[in-house]
């Protein structure tokens, strides 16, 4: 049950900063609506949980199929016209049959474990505004911690106490040990917390940059590393004929000098330490169409469009 974990991070989590650290609020740097606006923040985020994790990832069916088929065409490098052998239907281009879901996907990303869902054309949305959301309220309240510490330092005076009365040096290196100290005893549960939530707050950033990244250039998580496979694999056989290219250059060149002089230990060292030219790969991704067109696909789908319906296979 994948909610009863998210209910249990989120709620243990925000219930230990209710507890600990709403009395300070209203604070000589944080007003009293945070104490509201931080309940509007958790339920937005439980609805975008509730959005991906129970919303239909764009399952292809017998009676949608051939409209999937005729939005997404198949490029004929990663994707290629076969029948998917569950489904006993055409996969349409884009799509992969989910072994733990049991049905074929749509745009097919990944399947979330933690949403126990797939990640499809009509639900990336909400797993990006999900993944974007909880970001910015691990940073909000990382933030917000940090307010009430320096307010806490404001209101009781402990640069000044530090300085008048027990003769510390006013500088970042001399007061800092002392102010840590102080902190570390008095609100070490508000340093654990903001600590805990900048490290979530680094990690779903980095998800937030990755899955953005994909939606602008109108990619997959599964299309990427079906590109990455066979980029390698392009790589590798060009290598291969530029190396057989060359010996056979070299073979030739061979025969031909037979008959006469030798060249120099130099000169046909360099000649045999010259690589070959290998041609280049290039990722060509039919479905990139520009960054705005790509993310309007990903906050619209197309089966959402009114052209969706009336589409047909060829």
């Amino acid at each position: 049950m994948s909610w009863v974990f998210y209910v249990a991070i989120i709620g243990v989590t925000y219930f230990i900063i209710v507890q600990t650290s709403f009395e300070y609020i209203p604070g000589y740097y944080v007003s009293g609506w945070h104490r509201y606006f931080s309940i509007v923040a958790v339920a937005v985020g439980a609805i975008l949980f509730v959005l991906t994790s129970f919303s239909d990832p764009g399952t292809v069916t017998a009676e949608n199929v051939s409209q999937y088929v005729s939005a997404y065409p198949y490029d004929n490098i990663i994707f290629v016209e076969k029948e998917c052998s569950t489904c006993k239907i055409t996969r349409p281009a884009r799509a992969k049959h989910c072994r733990i879901c049991d049905k074929c996907v749509a745009r097919f990303d990944h399947h979330c474990g933690w949403m126990n869902n797939c990640i499809g054309e009509k639900n990336t949305r909400y797993f990006v505004a999900f993944l974007v959301w909880h970001f910015l309220i691990c940073v909000y309240g990382a933030v917000i911690l940090g307010f009430i510490l320096a307010g806490e330092l404001k209101e009781r005076k402990v640069i000044y106490i530090l300085t008048a009365y027990y003769g510390i040096d006013n500088s970042f290196l001399g007061l800092f040990p002392h102010v840590a100290q102080w902190l570390l005893a008095v609100h070490n549960t508000q340093i654990l917390l903001s600590v805990f939530l900048a490290i979530l707050a680094l990690l779903l950033g980095g998800f937030c940059a990755y899955h953005t990244h994909l939606c602008l250039t109108n990619t997959t998580t599964n299309e990427s590393f079906k590109w990455q496979d066979y980029m390698m694999w392009m790589k590798k056989e060009n290598e291969a004929k530029a190396n057989a290219a060359a010996l056979k250059a070299s073979m030739d060149s061979s025969n031909s000098e037979a008959h006469k002089a030798p060249p120099s230990k130099w000169k046909a060292f360099f000649v045999r330490s010259r690589r070959p030219s290998v041609e280049p790969v290039v990722k060509n991704n039919i479905y990139d169409r520009g960054m705005i067109r790509n993310m309007c696909e990903v906050i619209v789908p197309l089966s959402e469009r009114k052209s969706f319906s009336c589409r047909k296979s060829d």
